[in-house]
């Protein structure tokens, strides 16, 4: 049986000392292209590593045509890092996920094959979390909080595994720096009238460097962001009215 494919695919991968898992992800992720298109490419934007990510990712390109690695001098955040690789983004359709392993870029497959009529982005949803408790018990309350207070449809906005138009990314402009972007990102499209298809994955526990997020300056700038992000997509709804 034929897989399904699309016309052209660029794969992002936001990396911030990464350096243990990265080459991996990429070339795990070269596996997937080639199965759902004859025209892709890889995009990695390394965050201002303080690791050996740099190092990894200048041999990867002596050997990888399709990479194309763009650096940040400084940590500029987790949203910074994905709207350079989507600004970067050539191909029609825009996959992205992490470059800590967390998740398996062969499943880019299961987004492709939700494809169909009616259907504008796919998302993944974690079957299930593969953290330590207080991960998951944030990750949970978190999860319900932005969904009651964004009015989200999709089950699993936390879920850094999408499949995208790019004719829709350029559409909406992204604003936050931080990991309210996937919220920011999620809450633009639905409210812009695209459709989801959702479809599980699974979560690996992280194997190499730490989380990010979990360190008290980024929570609170995270949380500072979901904040102005509630002033300006649900009270004031700036973008609606922006399209108008």
């Amino acid at each position: 049986m034929t897989s399904p494919r699309v016309s052209s695919i660029s794969a992002v991968f936001p990396a911030y000392n990464d350096g243990g898992t990265i080459a991996s992800m990429i070339s795990t992720a070269r596996i997937a292209l080639r199965e759902v298109s004859d025209d892709y490419e890889i995009i990695v934007v390394n965050d201002g590593s303080a690791d050996y990510t740099a190092r990894v990712l200048a041999e990867l390109e002596c050997h990888y045509p399709e990479l194309r690695v763009i650096h940040h001098p400084s940590n500029k955040g987790y949203g910074a890092a994905l709207r350079t690789g989507f600004s970067a983004a050539a191909k029609d359709w825009v996959f992205y996920t992490d470059g800590d392993s967390q998740y398996n870029p062969l499943e880019l497959t299961e987004l492709v094959g939700a494809l169909r009529e009616g259907v504008d982005v796919v998302n993944g949803y974690k079957m299930s979390r593969h953290d330590s408790l207080i991960r998951i018990m944030i990750g949970r309350a978190y999860h319900y909080l932005v969904r009651f207070f964004f009015n989200l449809h999709i089950r699993d906005v936390d879920c850094d595994f999408r499949l995208i138009p790019r004719r829709v990314l350029n559409e909406i402009e992204l604003e936050s720096v931080s990991g309210a972007i996937c919220l920011e990102l999620v809450k633009k499209i639905e409210d812009a009238g695209y459709v989801f298809a959702e479809v599980p994955v699974n979560h690996y526990s992280r194997k190499y460097g730490v989380s990010q997020f979990f360190v008290p300056w980024r929570i609170i700038r995270t949380f500072r962001q979901l904040a102005i992000l509630y002033w300006k997509l649900v009270v004031r709804k700036e973008h609606l009215r922006e399209k108008k």
